[in-house]
């Protein structure tokens, strides 16, 4: 079991940034890949970032050169760093964390980008 709880989610102006956390009950180092997605209105759920155990990232290619994710184990905390934010970005931002082939995730938190 895996529970998870995102944080840092707000209302920015384009090329503003914003950090998102997502604090893990469970030791972070045991999940082989924790990652991002959102959800805008009207679409499917989507991959932002994600990150393996040992600090491999991975991200779709809009937001690549924007968006970092990173992860800090003594913390059981995996982050997104999200700059030069654009209006398209806009969505409900989740936490996952894919645990012994089952996925788990967080409750999202509200990413809106003003033009």
């Amino acid at each position: 079991q895996v529970e998870l709880v995102e944080s840092g989610g707000g209302l920015v102006q384009a090329g503003g940034s914003l950090r998102l956390s997502c604090a893990s009950s469970r030791s972070i180092f045991s999940i082989p890949v924790m990652g991002w997605y959102r959800q805008a209105p009207g679409k499917e759920r989507e991959l932002v970032a994600d990150i393996t155990r040992f600090g491999s990232g991975n991200y779709a290619d809009s937001v690549k050169g924007r968006f970092t994710i990173f992860r800090e184990n003594a913390k059981n905390t995996v982050y997104l760093q999200m700059n030069s934010l654009k209006p398209e970005d806009t969505a409900v931002y989740y936490c996952n964390a894919r645990f012994r082939d089952t996925p788990y995730w967080g409750q999202g938190t509200q990413v809106t980008v003003s033009s």
